[in-house]
């Protein structure tokens, strides 16, 4: 028998569509395997990670125990720092006493939940977005996930804030308290960045309403030529003067291993924020998300070899490059529509609602539907998972090796052709 909040939590794992299917495919030992085009993991980078782990990395007692002795430096949050300014380019620099290291970037925004927000109380975000924010936030601390419905494009432009607006009376109408407005930038699943006057109009609308910012930035480093010459290019928040926009104790942002090290195994996320009380209440819950420290040393050597995270992310971006460009050339041949203007993260915001079948059936299902088709083909693309405003509209991962994105593709226009 389990408590009320332990059943509740066990149903939900039998939600439709609510895991992805497993990449099983392999060009040698098992063609007739799925080719996933629904997890966002940069897979043909990983092997670089692997090599230099195993050629670099150099663990003594220190990396084995509770903890590095006292007088042992603290390796990673230098690193960390010292690789953030660099990337981020902020305003203000940051110093290793702001970063808060976790298991992830998942851990973190369960951390978040529980310090910023009570229990059914809202985090703001914009959609279509990442889908599984609603698990981050709400399957420890239970905090909802509070939508405001845009187009994919107008997401990005300062007029998004009517839509917080509306979204936040709505909330309150229902009794629910937004407590923090999220941000994905680079965006996950539409693939661009954020102009800096949009950020700007965001800021002044949480300082307005004094609501925390929560900008994941996790792909900050997976930011590619797309060939588009109106792609923005990526603006950290941190970047920005916060001077007369936002208490900066406000704004907080997350960055990790997962996307831009192709590493989401290593479990290694931080939390980058000034504000010191928030910082000494996630050092208390982060005893439940504590990263090992062989992991932790795997980060401090990678990110303290500047060379070899310059020679990664170079190869790194453009291989993106190339299998963006697969990717498109295929569905403008095919007449399919997708937003434009992508150059950053792994995926392709791609509009199927002309393939999804006619009847009676709702729009979840006939996603739904859809995606069963694919699946039964060899591919898989999540149905429902980013909350498109209309129905029809997938998440299209594309950073895979050429031949294998180019046999996924292969059996996605079967189905739609069949």
């Amino acid at each position: 028998m389990l408590s009320s909040r332990g059943t509740k939590k066990a149903e939900s794992l039998h939600r439709p569509w609510r895991y992805a299917a497993a990449h099983t495919y392999d060009a040698k030992t098992n063609t007739s395997g799925v080719i996933s085009l629904g997890m966002a993991e940069h897979a043909p980078m990983r092997s670089d990670v692997a090599n230099y782990i195993n050629d670099k990395v150099i663990f003594t007692e220190n990396e084995i125990g509770y903890r590095p002795r006292p007088d042992s430096p603290a390796r990673l949050p230098q690193a960390v720092a010292s690789h953030l300014n660099s990337l981020l380019k902020p305003m203000l620099p940051i110093d290793p006493e702001h970063v808060v290291t976790a298991s992830g970037l998942t851990a973190i925004g369960s951390m978040l939940a529980f310090t910023l927000a009570e229990e059914s109380d809202g985090i703001l975000v914009a959609r279509p977005v990442y889908g599984r924010f609603e698990l981050d936030y709400g399957v420890e601390a239970g905090v909802q996930i509070v939508y405001a419905d845009t187009e994919a494009e107008e997401s990005f432009t300062p007029g998004v804030v009517e839509k917080y607006e509306a979204a936040l009376q709505d909330a309150a109408r229902k009794g629910i308290t937004v407590r923090a407005v999220l941000l994905v930038n680079p965006h996950n699943p539409v693939g661009r960045c954020y102009p800096e006057d949009t950020l700007r109009e965001i800021l002044r609308f949480c300082s307005k309403h004094r609501l925390h910012v929560i900008s994941d930035e996790v792909y900050a480093s997976c930011v590619f030529d797309s060939g588009d010459p109106s792609a923005v290019p990526f603006t950290s928040i941190l970047s920005l003067d916060l001077k007369g926009l936002i208490d900066p104790n406000l704004v907080h942002v997350l960055w990790g291993f997962s996307k831009d090290f192709a590493a989401g195994g290593l479990h290694l996320g931080f939390l980058i924020t000034r504000n010191e009380q928030l910082r000494e209440a996630c050092k208390v819950i982060v005893r439940l998300h504590h990263p090992s420290t062989t992991t932790k040393a795997i980060g401090a050597t990678i990110l303290e070899d500047q060379s070899f995270v310059a020679k990664f992310t170079e190869k790194s971006t453009r291989d993106l490059a190339n299998t963006y460009r697969i990717v498109t050339s295929v569905l403008d041949r095919e007449g399919i529509n997708y937003v434009k203007g992508g150059n950053a993260g792994f995926f392709i915001f791609v509009d199927l609602s002309p393939y999804l079948s006619d009847g009676p059936a709702s729009s979840q299902g006939r996603e739904f539907a859809l995606a069963q088709k694919f699946l039964d083909a060899g591919v898989f693309l999540h149905p429902g998972e980013e909350h498109a405003k209309t129905p029809g509209w997938f998440r299209l991962v594309f950073s895979q090796e050429g031949d294998v994105l180019r046999e996924g593709l292969r059996r996605m226009i079967g189905v739609l052709k069949a």
